[in-house]
């Protein structure tokens, strides 16, 4: 475990470089423009199917219904530790970077949050922000639940990994959705967007009541890179979503960097996040 930081960095835009210095061990020695290579990376060819896929099926018209036949939450019942010990089972086919299972990615994403000394909701979101990955279990393919996530009824951006593949999506060839503003209002802010399906927006939508709105947009934008890395869709923010944001890029490196081939010690860290889970989420949530 790194030692903790009593002076957490102030400019986000130095974080990234920060984290690495901090955290070497922990990405295999790895340089910032290592991670996200889809080109060269060992996964690269499963990972660029995988993209075919997603671009190929997130349309407009498929969030709409993904969202009325899940954001009704009656799937399951259960608790958050049942659906993070369900996400041990799965290794994202969309990450480029490593193999280990959900439950190592959360607690190495957690763990680095919490060694920097932040607010213990930081440290909770960390822990829980791919928990929607559990759309996996009731029997929804990868590229519904995973990967980089982006608008839909507008124009797609370059910007997004693989793009060529939109080439494949049906609403490619809609004029209503091929501008930079399609079905939008220029500035009409992120939560009149819709984004692709996927594990953000659903957990997003499952524990909105009960985590401070910073959290909340970690979880629901985490994996909408091309606009937190890119700035692609800066036309369909508003004010208040570029302030949010700031918290988005402060949450990316955490997510990304401390992937490392190491597993913590689930088993020592559990009684720590089972007291964090309660303090801010009931004891069953409804998936």
């Amino acid at each position: 475990m790194s030692k903790i930081n009593p002076n957490p960095l102030k400019n986000i835009e130095d974080w990234e470089d920060d984290l690495l210095q901090r955290y070497p061990e922990k990405t295999s020695e790895k340089t910032k423009e290592a991670f996200r290579d889809y080109e060269n990376s060992d996964r690269a060819a499963g990972v660029r199917e995988f993209y075919k896929l997603n671009h190929q099926y997130q349309s407009y018209d498929f969030v709409v219904e993904k969202e009325k036949e899940f954001l009704q939450f009656n799937k399951r019942e259960m608790s958050l530790w049942d659906a993070v010990e369900f996400l041990n089972t799965l290794v994202d086919d969309s990450d480029p970077d490593i193999e280990l299972d959900q439950l190592q990615h959360l607690l190495q994403t957690s763990e680095n949050i919490r060694a920097d000394g932040h607010p213990d909701w930081f440290v909770l979101t960390g822990f829980l922000h791919d928990v929607g990955k559990v759309l996996c279990l009731f029997g929804e393919p990868q590229w519904a639940v995973v990967g980089d996530t982006f608008p839909v009824g507008c124009q797609y951006s370059d910007k997004i990994v693989h793009h060529e593949y939109f080439q494949l999506n049906p609403d490619y060839t809609n004029e209503q959705y091929q501008t930079p503003l399609g079905v939008y209002t220029q500035n009409c802010g992120l939560e009149n967007v819709k984004m692709s399906w996927g594990h953000d927006e659903y957990l997003y939508q499952i524990v909105k009541d009960y985590l401070p709105e910073e959290a909340l947009y970690m979880i629901r934008y985490h994996s909408f890179y091309a606009q937190h890395r890119e700035g692609a869709y800066d036309h369909l923010l508003n004010a208040h979503d570029q302030k949010m944001f700031a918290w988005v890029n402060k949450f990316n490196p955490y997510d990304l960097y401390s992937k490392a081939p190491v597993p913590p010690d689930s088993k020592a860290l559990r009684p720590y996040y089972e007291d964090l889970v309660a303090k801010y989420l009931p004891a069953t949530l409804h998936f």
